[in-house]
């Protein structure tokens, strides 16, 4: 790794982001915590405009743990099939309503544990869900989180278990769920994975990943 910036350097990163992107929030389209958290399910492996492709109609018939479980795998599966791995992603979504039937009376767990007991619910899902349906500081280390984090610094580690521990060692924990989404918005329009568009980024000045890679 290449290693990681002093707090100092960090808190000014982040004043660049908030300023970068200002407004910041979740790209997916939901209304409720289960809506949010069968769109995060289905965006795994898939962009959030393709899910709200899907859900745009899904969620108008859809609406309850209830609604999915009329459904089969196989006529779940084919609402979803533009989505990536949908048949893995339908038989999840199902098994996880029939747990909210069951054991939480319809009603999506407001706690981390109880979250990632729900088929195909990992720990990034159940933090986005922590964060974005009810308010909890959380990180949830997606693709793009951990590829900007660890390239500037913030981070210094090669899985996302070790990046959010040092993200959440590195910010205050009021803005861990501000940080998540700049650092989401600034991988998708400027920290790209491939081609990085490095000449019109402002955090140049401490980025390690300009300094130790592309200005050499």
């Amino acid at each position: 790794m290449k290693g990681k910036l002093d707090r100092n350097e960090i808190d000014k990163v982040l004043d660049i982001l908030k300023d970068l992107y200002p407004d910041a929030q979740s790209e997916l389209n939901f209304t409720n915590p289960f809506e949010l958290l069968i769109a995060t399910i289905l965006s795994a492996q898939s962009t959030d405009k393709r899910v709200n492709l899907v859900t745009s109609d899904l969620f108008k018939k859809y609406k309850t743990p209830k609604d999915f479980l009329s459904l089969n795998q196989e006529e779940l599966g084919a609402k979803i099939k533009s989505i990536g791995f949908y048949r893995n992603k339908s038989k999840n979504i199902l098994n996880t309503c029939r747990i909210l039937v069951e054991e939480y009376d319809s009603q999506v767990p407001n706690n981390r544990e109880d979250l990632m007991k729900l088929p195909g619910v990992g720990r990034k899902t159940a933090n986005v869900v922590m964060s974005n349906a009810f308010g909890e500081d959380a990180i949830a280390v997606d693709t793009h989180v951990f590829r900007v984090s660890n390239r500037i610094g913030i981070a210094d580690s090669d899985n996302v278990k070790d990046t959010e521990i040092d993200l959440m060692n590195n910010i205050n924990k009021e803005l861990w769920s501000d940080a998540h989404h700049w650092l989401i918005f600034h991988g998708r329009r400027i920290c790209k994975a491939r081609k990085p568009r490095c000449e019109e980024c402002p955090l140049i000045k401490y980025c390690l990943y300009y300094k130790n890679v592309i200005s050499k």
